[in-house]
């Protein structure tokens, strides 16, 4: 993926910004600076980019639980401001920045601080030796190579020959930016599924409509089914659409992963992971009994394709075969930290 060329900008210095990094910072203070100059700054505090850069991260880290790998320490910031600032896994971004830009609390000022030492500088490095950091103030302060911005103890300002570039490029540089930290995040979990999803709140998830009808097929015909969570009989109309593995991790709505469920307990039981030697055996006698529902009733129910993501073939689907594909996704889940199911606690 290329960025727009423009001959009288070193735009090629900005594409070598994200090479060589190990850690998140300088993606998320890219999408920062992009985010406050479409706000209209060019002068740009530093302490809001850093809370920009926690409210990038927030939902990559609190609730699809991404890893950003044992040395970076946004992640960590992350977890701690939400303690610090009792904030929930869910809040809105622009709530987060306005609670971190304006907070009073000095653990969340020197959590926002640290990044003054690593990320703003070193940005510049495609520019100049970022590693001398007073050399690199001096160097951007008289827009050296026309470097993106000066850099001043609590600031920065755009150089203006960039500041038109980048407001009408915004939507490709930020493209461009989650493009490399999805490549960057993909190397760090190599068996997390569907990393890119995960960069960003979606603002809606979407409605199981489609795969109630197909379970609605199955409960019609048996007389319903238990809850597997609950033992509680369900039946249409009476029941929630739930993804066994949690959809935080899993990222996906495929029929192998959806069952009936008992409303409350649904509820509560959020994004926790079900222990599989307790749970994968009624998950498997429910699915292989909705199978062979479907397979009679609607042999072309187009939802069928949906188990051929785990087995080769419908007729397949059998309970080694389908173990074997849900243990390692449950313990890398487990690694990334969701929380184990505990049944006794509902």
């Amino acid at each position: 993926m290329d960025l727009p060329y423009q001959e009288d900008l070193p735009v090629h210095l900005l594409a070598g910004c994200f090479n060589n990094t190990s850690a998140t910072y300088k993606f998320y203070w890219f999408l920062a600076v992009l985010g406050r100059m479409e706000q209209g700054e060019v002068i740009i505090q530093k302490r809001d980019l850093f809370a920009e850069m926690v409210a990038h991260a927030w939902y990559t880290v609190n609730y699809f639980r991404v890893s950003f790998g044992k040395q970076d320490k946004l992640q960590e910031a992350v977890q701690s401001v939400k303690a610090l600032e009792n904030l929930t896994i869910d809040a809105d971004r622009n709530y987060i920045f306005k609670t971190l830009s304006g907070s009073a609390n000095r653990s969340t000022l020197k959590e926002l601080r640290y990044f003054n030492g690593e990320v703003p500088h070193r940005f510049l490095s495609p520019w100049f030796r970022a590693a001398d950091v007073q050399a690199a103030y001096a160097a951007s302060q008289r827009f050296e190579r026309d470097c993106l911005y000066a850099l001043y103890a609590d600031h920065i300002e755009i150089n203006p020959v960039w500041v038109d570039y980048l407001r009408r490029h915004a939507g490709i540089l930020r493209s461009f930016c989650y493009w490399n930290l999805a490549v960057y995040l993909q190397a760090k979990n190599p068996n997390v599924p569907d990393i890119p999803s995960k960069l960003i709140k979606l603002p809606v998830r979407k409605a199981l409509t489609e795969q109630r009808k197909f379970w609605d097929i199955v409960l019609a015909e048996l007389g319903g089914v238990n809850c597997i969570y609950t033992n509680r009989k369900l039946a249409v109309g009476d029941y929630a659409v739930e993804h066994f593995l949690p959809y935080a991790f899993v990222s996906h709505d495929l029929m192998w992963n959806l069952i009936p469920a008992d409303r409350s307990f649904n509820s509560w039981k959020s994004d926790k992971l079900p222990p599989l030697e307790t749970y994968f055996e009624p998950y498997f006698n429910l699915q292989q009994t909705a199978l062979e529902v479907i397979r009679f009733k609607v042999p072309k129910h187009k939802l069928l394709e949906d188990y051929l993501t785990i087995v080769p073939d419908v007729a397949l689907f059998d309970r080694q075969r389908v173990y074997e594909q849900l243990q390692p996704m449950a313990t890398i889940a487990r690694n990334n930290g969701f929380e184990l199911l505990t049944a006794t606690a509902f």
